[in-house]
């Protein structure tokens, strides 16, 4: 029989996605699942961008160009320019989901066998990304106790190693909710400049920062053009996880140059979901507004109560919608999928996401869940009393 490769033996499952077959068991037995283990939000999509896609008078589906549409990327340099990011369409890669971006950006930087320093909990599909690449996660750990804030730098430091060729960070976080202050993103492009590394970050939930707080973009750190790469994406911004349209964002030509040959080596990025996206960024501010207002609302419903279930603590989120729970639990894998397999209340169950596949360290995070409240109120309410009826019942 053919061998499987040893790289996709090391291919990491989705902690988040894990567990669907167990779920799709229990929906057949007839037990509702509320679903808390997917950043998958319930907003509407703006109208703007479905009508783009539904009145297109095209005749032919054609390729775009393999950086994505001119008229898009404009319109993309024009809005983070309105957020004081100050870049071209030339800064810009339009890709297939901020997942290819992550990927273009980790094919650009790195060789097999090189090194990446992120901060854990990180999202999930960093791991995958890096072993598809060839690359070692290093974690610097941040801890529930400190809100995950950004670990020490000198914790950075003492792991640069002579292979370390970039850190990457979530800002704000997937799974902590966690928005790095200015002073924090600061120290990091000190950092990056000391060694000579690039700073990859993931901003995609960049809108949703909370209680008055500013996002802070790496790109507004103008002493570090070379070293900083943006990831974006629409899928969260404007609830089209489905779309698969991000982009990759740098001043660094070199980089951008060498991140358009993977461009092109995958052809382009998907017509209508482009046509979509770019239509998008005609949304009205009150659109975030409301749905921001609405988000503030559910975090503040599931912390509070996460807080009245014996056992549980919780990281109060700062932005994008997850969070960090720990339960009074030894493994939270088993646990998540004994929710699936053999518990209901009142013919209803829910599905979390085992945190301990957002760690790149062996052990931690065993008994941790990153919850998404990407559910109405009422159902997030009723998720929080099945998870304490669940805990009361469970034995390890």
């Amino acid at each position: 029989m053919p061998v499987i490769s040893q790289k996709g033996l090391a291919m990491p499952q989705s902690p988040i996605r894990k567990l669907v077959p167990f779920a799709e068991k229990a929906k057949s037995r007839g037990i509702a699942i509320h679903h808390l283990n997917i950043g998958q939000p319930d907003i509407k999509t703006p109208k703007g961008a479905i009508d783009a896609v539904r009145n297109t008078d095209l005749q032919v589906l054609e390729y775009s160009h393999s950086a994505g549409f001119q008229s898009y990327r404009n319109k993309l340099a024009a809005y983070y320019q309105k957020h004081g990011i100050e870049v071209g369409s030339e800064d810009i890669i339009i890709s297939t989901g901020g997942s290819e971006a992550l990927l273009f950006a980790m094919g650009s930087v790195t060789d097999p066998g090189d090194e990446i320093i992120i901060p854990e909990p990180f999202y999930a599909n960093y791991n995958g990304f890096a072993t598809a690449s060839g690359v070692k996660v290093v974690p610097v750990i941040s801890t529930l106790d400190e809100g995950f804030a950004l670990p020490p730098i000198s914790d950075f430091e003492k792991l640069i190693t002579g292979k370390t060729k970039a850190i990457v960070i979530c800002n704000p976080g997937n799974p902590t909710g966690y928005l790095y202050s200015q002073e924090e993103i600061r120290q990091l492009a000190e950092l990056v400049k000391k060694h000579d590394l690039f700073l990859i970050a993931d901003e995609v939930y960049r809108e949703f920062a909370y209680d008055g707080l500013k996002h802070h973009s790496i790109m507004a750190e103008r002493d570090i053009d070379d070293h900083a790469i943006m990831i974006d994406s629409v899928s969260k911004r404007f609830s089209m996880c489905g779309a698969r349209i991000g982009c990759i964002v740098s001043r660094n030509k070199e980089l951008m140059a060498t991140a358009m040959k993977f461009a092109q080596a995958r052809l382009s990025p998907p017509t209508l979901a482009q046509i979509a996206a770019e239509a998008a960024l005609d949304t009205p501010q009150t659109y975030f507004d409301e749905v921001i207002a609405e988000y503030v609302s559910r975090r503040n419903t599931l912390v509070s109560g996460l807080e009245k279930i014996p056992g549980v603590k919780v990281a109060k989120p700062k932005g994008a919608f997850y969070c960090i729970a720990e339960l009074p639990v030894k493994n939270a894998d088993a646990f998540a999928q004994w929710l699936l397999e053999s518990f209901d209340y009142n013919g209803k169950t829910i599905m979390v996401a085992p945190a301990a596949g957002f760690y790149s360290s062996d052990g931690v995070g065993l008994n941790q869940v990153r919850i998404a409240y990407v559910l109405e109120e009422k159902a997030l309410k009723e998720a929080i009393e099945i998870l304490a009826v669940a805990l009361q019942q469970y034995k390890d």
